[in-house]
């Protein structure tokens, strides 16, 4: 592992390297590779990793882990203890943790600022190796670690936990490498080279990134953590209390590959807490963030007010989730509509960002896709992850389970609202919430417009005559634009409707489900409501943490103050002069 003493070694060699050479601007050339995304494993009976994954589970399952505060590389615990517990077993903990005070959290903030200076300085090409490192580690070593603490802590089944904190999190580690090498290929014009040369550099941000995770995704986590720390950065992570043991591993993961103390500090805090102090630093220079609308606007405001106090503008990248949509044209296809639909909205909960949370369907189509979908439905097992047949396990958390209840009890006391499908729930042993279809007659009523963020999917039929206005209510009745899946085997219409539904949605599908974006295949993001669309899994993404320099560098010594236009004006001014005084003596 890197020290940072040793880190300010390399940036002295480097720059020594590079006044040897023909340009003082030259840095070690980055090998070339490529990329793929990491396959998914299945768990099939009698597989190598179903053996594994059911080993990890038990030992995981056995131990409530110590996980403390860490700030450049020191643990640090408080009196504020918290646990992480199981959703679908809320009496078994997992992880005992604390509360970072607001003096530890400038601790930390102090030591990512200190730490980022020196980090800035180890070249691209080691931070690529690290990163290349930690994903095959993350791939083969402790890929069982990170599934089986992201299935028990945040209650994935086992292919919703391989699909996340182990295929999207190596996929987010190293193709954000690859972006990043990719990136730095780029240099600027340079029309004479013997006498001058034009560099473009990428640095990390001045000051410290406060990097906030959701509990849904483990693979978001090590993204908003590392991604800004790959590109120059240090960071700030606080992590969700209900993710916080797979994100634990991930820090002890990128730890042991090599990133050093203080550039990612690990920060359990209550999140007002850390929201006012990181707000208050002059030093903040960027807020990544994944979550909840009304945390990241009191963030940006907070940001607002502050503004006068900051080094440098903080740049602030959010995704806050949406109301994503499933869109049936009269001519769908009815058997991709009902299993996709039934994908989309229930698995992992609906705890999906991307999650189908609302549906338009054409009258004509209704009685087999209700049939359809209330057929499915009732096939899906809601049950504890270690059993591998679950198709659903629990929701998050007692306040998940609150909110979506209510929801549930407003469905059934609405004259406007009928459950076709679930509607019960006990949070008894675990927070379990059936699978909930629910037909509107109003698409305006809160459960097709508002986030829910669980196994409720509102649905809206509409007159085939009305399609255009049912595109319309899609367009325009909630305020996000994450994703969206419009089904249709007529061209024209999918044509039609791409274009009336650009601002829709980040995310769009055709015939496909609005969930399921992979890394470098689909970069992540929405705007309006659902966030900033700075597209995580992209090669965008790594550029908006970085701060780029132009240099010039010019070997031939300029001596010369005049533009030769001037000379010969000049020259008779002079002649005139001496004329005069010729004349004059």
């Amino acid at each position: 592992m890197l020290t940072l003493s040793r880190l300010g070694v390399i940036g002295n060699l480097s720059r020594l390297a590079t006044r040897c050479a023909s340009s003082v601007v030259q840095e070690p050339k980055i090998d070339d590779f490529t990329v793929k995304n990491e396959p998914v494993l299945t768990y099939l009976p009698g597989s190598q990793e179903r053996s594994e994954i059911e080993e990890a589970l038990k030992k995981t399952a056995s131990n409530c882990e110590d996980v403390p505060i860490i700030i450049g590389g020191k643990e640090y615990r408080t009196s504020e203890v918290r646990y992480q517990v199981m959703p679908h077993n809320h009496q078994k903990k997992i992880a005992k943790f604390y509360y970072a005070t607001p003096e530890l959290v400038q601790k930390a903030i102090t030591s990512a600022v200190e730490a980022q200076r020196k980090w800035d300085l180890v070249p691209l090409k080691e931070r690529i190796n690290i990163w290349l490192r930690a994903a095959d580690m993350m791939a083969t070593k402790y890929r069982q670690t990170l599934n089986a603490s992201t299935m028990l802590g945040q209650a994935k089944t086992v292919i919703q936990a391989e699909i996340d904190s182990a295929a999207e999190l190596i996929d987010f580690i190293r193709l954000n490498a690859y972006f990043a090498k990719e990136a730095v290929k780029y240099q600027p014009i340079s029309p004479e080279p013997k006498s001058t040369i034009n560099w473009h550099r990428y640095r990390g941000l001045d000051g410290f990134i406060a990097a906030v995770s959701p509990f849904n995704f483990t693979a978001i986590g090590g993204n908003l953590a590392y991604t800004p720390a790959l590109m120059g950065c240090a960071t700030l992570w606080k992590p969700s209390d209900t993710a916080l043991l797979s994100n634990y591993n991930i820090y002890k993961i990128m730890t042991e590959a090599g990133v050093p103390p203080g550039v990612v500090n690990f920060i359990p805090a209550d999140g007002p807490v850390f929201g006012d102090n990181i707000t208050a630093s002059p030093n903040l220079a960027g807020i990544n963030f994944t979550g909840s609308v009304p945390t990241f606007n009191r963030l940006w405001t907070q940001v607002g007010q502050n503004i006068n106090k900051y080094r440098s503008y903080p740049r602030l990248i959010g995704e806050c989730g949406g109301k994503n949509y499933h869109f049936v044209h009269p001519s769908a296809e009815v058997d991709t509509v009902v299993p996709t639909t039934i994908r989309s909205s229930f698995e992992f909960c609906g705890q999906k960002c991307s999650a189908c949370a609302r549906m338009y369907v054409p009258q004509s189509l209704w009685p087999k896709i209700k049939d359809g979908l209330i057929s499915l439905r009732n096939k899906l097992k809601v049950g504890d992850v270690n059993e591998f047949d679950t198709f659903m396990s629990a929701v998050i958390d007692d306040k998940a389970f609150q909110r979506i209840k209510s929801y549930i009890e407003h469905a059934k006391s609405s004259p406007n609202l009928e459950v076709i499908g679930g509607g019960g729930y006990s949070d008894k042993i675990g927070y379990f919430i059936e699978p909930t279809i629910i037909e509107s007659k109003d698409p305006l009523d809160k459960l097709m417009t508002e986030e829910i963020f669980g196994p409720v999917l509102s649905i809206y039929v509409y007159p085939d005559k009305d399609v255009n206005k049912a595109l319309d209510l899609v367009d325009t009745s909630t305020p996000y634009a994450l994703t969206g899946a419009v089904f249709a085997k007529d061209e024209g219409f999918q044509k039609m409707a791409l274009n009336r539904l650009r601002n829709s949605a980040g995310n769009y599908y055709i015939n496909d489900k609005s969930t399921g974006s992979v890394v470098g295949q689909q970069p992540f993001g929405g705007s309006r409501m659902s966030g900033t669309n700075d597209k995580a899994g992209g090669p965008h993404y790594v550029l908006r943490w970085a701060s780029p320099q132009a240099i010039k560098e010019t070997f031939v010594p300029q001596k010369e103050w005049a533009y030769p236009y001037m000379k010969q004006k000049h020259e008779e001014e002079l002649e005139v002069i001496e004329l005069v005084r010729s004349q004059n003596p």
